[in-house]
């Protein structure tokens, strides 16, 4: 290997294995619709790639600028903006949640039976905003199709529907039992959507405009929103949706989109979209203990907590999830504040930092901050669910193999 293939301490050569590895089983089979791909080491771009179509039926290509919906990647932005508001005294992460929302005082736990006629019992500990952001609430979704409770969740349609608004979803949710006492467990949920409102209501401003004005704006992330612009329309990918036999049909037309409209719920849990370069700026800020290019957006102290593993006890997820869906594989992880933690490398059975956290969404997006390479990494495409291919992990695999 000569030292010109190697950039910031990252081997160009091996970096390639990842466009050759991704076409060769994803693309050209026909299991992926696209990928565009960031590596960043010590501040720089190092490496990046666009593959594929990021629309089929147009012939277009994937871009550096392909527009994508990043789901619950969403999910830590919504985490960074309640925590600017910690940063200035608005709340404590133990207030309990019914302190801002008086209706979610005496929430109860499902016991057993079908909406509406659920059985109920109080539960045995009272809800905090950590709760929310380390999706120990006791919430769920309703795509999850594990319990009785989601499937009120998708009957009433609080994952995201035309009709749905925050100011709605949280006060059907004051009148839905929780899964599980609040801090007992943890389970994947609407809890960041909930977080969401709070940011509003803590603010005085919609998420859409605080999230312009304190994260996107500072970042230079002009292709970052909930809808997509008329001048965005061109790169805006479609999305696809795998099938039995290992294809992929259309899932969301860009030109049909929903996406195309100023949604009525501005859900902090996965209604963005964005671009490899947008989120980059983001995860950058993150690796830099909260500031890039001179634009500060939270304390590095406030992200070192945040990037704490908060479950009870230092636990991982295995110990204390109740379902089996999650955008990060269970074992060896813990979770922040918004964030997936890596706490135990041999466990996760996927090469990694001790302290690496990220996230992924809902169509196979991902990223991740490893502070000790100080090493970024942004992964997109259009194909959901997440959980079709394990090409989170083989993608870890062939960045974390370049580091020389």
């Amino acid at each position: 290997m000569h030292e010109s293939d190697i950039v910031s301490g990252l081997s160009i050569d091996r970096l390639e294995r990842i466009p050759r590895h991704l076409d060769e089983h994803y693309i050209r089979p026909g299991r992926m619709p696209c990928a565009v791909t960031l590596v960043a080491r010590h501040g720089k771009v190092v490496w990046s790639r666009a593959q594929g179509l990021m629309d089929i039926a147009g012939d277009k290509p994937a871009q550096r600028d392909t527009v994508f919906r990043i789901y619950s990647m969403t999910k830590p932005v919504t985490s960074i903006a309640m925590m600017q508001l910690y940063e200035q005294g608005r709340f404590l992460l133990d207030d309990p949640v019914h302190k801002y929302l008086p209706a979610w005082k005496n929430l109860r736990v499902y016991k057993s039976g079908l909406w509406p006629g659920f059985e109920t019992e109080p539960a045995t500990s009272t809800m905090t905003i950590r709760d929310l952001l380390t999706h120990t609430s006791g919430l769920t979704y309703g795509f999850l199709n594990r319990t009785n409770v989601d499937a009120a969740y998708r009957e009433l349609k609080l994952d995201g529907s035309g009709n749905l608004t925050l100011d709605k979803l949280v006060d059907r949710l004051a009148e839905l039992p929780l899964e599980f006492s609040p801090g007992t467990a943890w389970n994947y949920s609407v809890s960041t959507d909930v977080v969401g409102y709070l940011v509003q209501l803590l603010s005085g401003q919609p998420l859409d405009e605080y999230f312009r004005e304190h994260i996107f704006e500072p970042l230079g992330m002009s292709d970052t929103g909930f809808k997509v612009r008329e001048d965005q329309l061109e790169r805006f990918a479609a999305c696809y949706l795998h099938q039995p036999d290992n294809t992929m049909k259309l899932q969301d037309d860009p030109a049909r989109s929903r996406y195309r409209k100023t949604p009525h719920f501005f859900s902090g849990g996965g209604g963005l979209v964005s671009t490899v370069d947008d989120y980059h700026a983001f995860a950058q800020a993150l690796c830099q203990g909260g500031e890039y290019r001179g634009q500060r957006i939270i304390g590095r102290k406030t992200l070192e907590f945040m990037r704490s593993n908060h479950l009870p006890g230092n636990q991982d997820l295995p110990s204390l999830s109740v379902g089996a869906f999650s955008e990060t594989p269970y074992e060896g992880s813990g979770f922040g504040l918004g964030f997936s933690v890596k706490t135990d490398v041999a466990r996760s059975h996927a090469n990694g930092s001790v302290g690496e956290y990220g996230w992924g969404g809902l169509a196979s997006t991902t990223f991740f901050v490893d502070p000790v390479e100080d090493m970024v990494v942004v992964f997109m495409t259009q194909l959901m669910p997440s959980s079709a291919y394990p090409v989170r992990q083989q993608l870890r695999a062939m960045v974390y193999g370049a580091l020389v």
